[in-house]
């Protein structure tokens, strides 16, 4: 009897139901900020994202992800800037996961043991707060809709701030992800870099959570550069179409949101993820003797 209520309560859900685009144009004057704030998320997440990828730490970004929540969620219980609650902690994440440990095996492990401790004082702090629901559903999936000028403003900083800092460290990041042992002979102080990058980290992950919410983090910051990394090696393409693709991912998702009364979250993922799909179907085709599941890395040691 429940499945058959289930399922005619499906039957009756149209698409006319879930799409109208009658007041798109009046609707897309009204996120301006927003289309902004995707664009600026989009080019810091795509760049930090080939560097995730290639230090292999997407785990690391989803535990980041999960103290920034408990930051900006203390930051709601308390009746301060939300924005400022998650980048303290996003960079406490940042500071502890780089101490904690250098390698792929050590921060895995320190993120395993940070993450849930994170959440669930994310979740505690929710609990405790008594205003919106509305706000404390943002916090998990985002609310780009949302966006103000003072957060637009703060987002900005932000982006600067990290695009400064890969700008200066982009090369000897990039060469001591890549081949740690070659780059420490070469004089890179790759034990320095380690938790400078997770600074930087971070902060990409405190703008991503203003906007897709702490959930869907890794929609932003890993799956555009995994779909880069299908179709390319070059240690110049990959940055290009990584940040393509977030742009995409977000904006588009943005766009076609507004003619919908679902989140904008689900477009974002959804836009993402089949730009992944048709990249590895793109790479099958043109390389059908490539195991599949092997990702490709750019052949960056060489160009450095």
């Amino acid at each position: 009897m429940i499945a058959s209520s289930v399922a005619s309560s499906v039957a009756s859900v149209g698409w006319g139901d879930v799409f109208d685009f009658r007041d798109y144009g009046a609707l897309l004057e009204l996120v301006h900020n927003s289309l902004y704030a995707g664009a600026l998320l989009g080019l810091v997440g795509g760049l930090v994202g080939v560097l995730v990828m290639a230090r292999d730490l997407p785990f690391a970004v989803h535990g980041t992800s999960e103290l920034s929540f408990a930051g900006g969620a203390a930051a709601l219980l308390l009746g301060v800037d939300v924005v400022l609650g998650s980048l303290v902690g996003s960079v406490l994440a940042a500071v502890l996961f780089g101490v904690l440990g250098n390698r792929a095996r050590e921060h895995n492990s320190a993120v395993g043991v940070l993450m849930p401790f994170g959440l669930g004082l994310g979740v505690l702090f929710l609990a405790l707060y008594e205003g919106r629901a509305a706000n404390k559903f943002g916090l998990l999936t985002g609310q780009i809709v949302a966006v103000d000028d003072p957060q637009l403003v703060s987002l900005a900083v932000i982006s600067a701030v990290v695009l400064l800092a890969l700008l200066v460290l982009w090369r000897p990041l990039l060469f001591a992800s890549l081949d740690p042992e070659l780059a420490a002979a070469r004089g890179v102080p790759v034990r320095l870099l380690s938790p400078v990058f997770m600074l930087v980290l971070g902060l990409a992950v405190a703008m991503s959570v203003q906007v897709v919410g702490a959930l869907l983090v890794l929609a932003l910051l890993v799956t555009p550069a995994a779909a880069a990394l299908r179709v390319s090696s070059s240690p110049y393409v990959v940055p290009l179409l990584s940040v393509l693709f977030a742009v995409v991912a977000v904006v588009g998702g943005t766009l076609l949101a507004l003619g919908s009364t679902v989140p904008i979250s689900p477009y974002v993922t959804t836009v993402s993820f089949l730009l992944y799909l048709g990249c590895r179907l793109v790479a099958r085709l043109r390389r059908p003797a490539q195991r599949p599941g092997e990702p490709q890395r750019p052949r960056a040691v060489e160009a450095l």
